[in-house]
């Protein structure tokens, strides 16, 4: 990866540091992916390289610029990290460390790297969260052994919970090939850091009452789910499995700079209407996006906008506050 691949340019807070969040493990391990996935390079993936030293990625959430650290695992990156702790570590206010739970002849190691990079945390007396990516979880390559793999799962954190005696620790089973996985353990982990979010997520549960849908989830360009609201299991399966779908296509319209462009998507699938929906902000550049699932007719989706600008006036000021 490369510095150049930002997200979005805005201006910066000067009152404001960016958030910084370290993606860190063992080379071969997928933090590189995972970051691509966010940002739907999936043709570069099949193509990644391994990560020479510290690269960074720069983008907004909320209004608030986050810096991503991506930690080439090479050993010779590794020990660099050890030695100089307080240029790679310091001031992270999110760790992430990226396990692959496929490789089993490298856990050892990357457990071991693990509790180093805690040790460096506890000699900077700082204790950010710390978030554990099982990643690789892929469901068609652990098929035949997904009670093996969940059954070395729950091992692995027992062990690690045990050994790192760490105050804030989570853990997640993520997989490019369910890039829900990705997104929506990231979008956990961020939102933790803005209390309103919280204001945000009672918003979008009004407006779905309000609508009458299966489902409605908020993201933003970035792939950050902002909120979700769903009827049952089925319809957050069905609408979270789209995201990415969608998202693609509306890249695909942006690049084409169409001087005329639907303002919403509708797609109709076995008696159900998935409606995209972009959230422009006026002074804010970074788009946000409703995707919401119905089953009734398509008569009623594009009605929808009945209640939609009194959501939006209601979203930019929570943002915008």
């Amino acid at each position: 990866m490369e510095d150049s691949l930002l997200f979005f340019h805005e201006e910066k807070d000067s009152k404001q540091k960016p958030y910084k969040i370290v993606f860190t493990g063992l080379d071969g391990a997928g933090k590189t992916s995972i970051i691509l996935t966010l940002q739907r390079e999936f043709s570069k993936i099949a193509v990644i390289e391994p990560t020479r030293g510290a690269q960074r990625t720069t983008f907004k959430l909320l209004g608030r610029e986050v810096t991503e650290w991506d930690l080439g695992g090479q050993k010779s990156y590794l020990i660099s990290y050890l030695k100089n702790p307080g240029k790679f570590f310091n001031e992270t206010e999110i760790a992430i460390y990226v396990i692959d739970i496929l490789d089993s002849s490298r856990i050892i190691e990357s457990l071991s790297y693990l509790y180093d990079v805690i040790e460096k945390f506890e000699e900077l007396n700082i204790e950010p969260p710390l978030n554990i990516f099982f990643h690789k979880c892929d469901p068609k390559l652990i098929h035949n052994i997904e009670s093996e793999i969940e059954a070395q799962i729950e091992e692995l954190k027992k062990e690690i919970s045990e050994t790192a005696n760490y105050k804030n620790i989570q853990f997640f089973c993520t997989s490019i090939y369910d890039p829900y996985t990705i997104m929506s353990g990231m979008s956990q982990i961020l939102l933790e850091l803005y209390p309103k979010s919280e204001l945000i997520q009672k918003t979008i549960e009004e407006y779905a009452k309000k609508l009458d849908c299966e489902g409605l989830i908020i993201i933003d360009k970035n792939s950050i789910i902002l909120g979700s609201c769903f009827k049952d299991d089925i319809s957050k399966r069905l609408l979270s499995s789209t995201i990415g779908y969608f998202l693609s296509i509306n890249d695909v319209f942006e690049d084409m700079e169409l001087e005329q462009q639907e303002d919403q998507i509708v797609v109709r699938k076995a008696e159900r209407y998935f409606l995209f929906k972009p959230i422009l902000l006026k002074d804010i550049d970074l788009p946000y996006y409703m995707l919401v699932l119905k089953n009734k007719n398509p008569f009623d989706i594009y009605f929808i906008n009945k209640n939609f600008n009194a959501f939006v006036n209601i979203f930019r000021d929570i943002v915008r506050s």
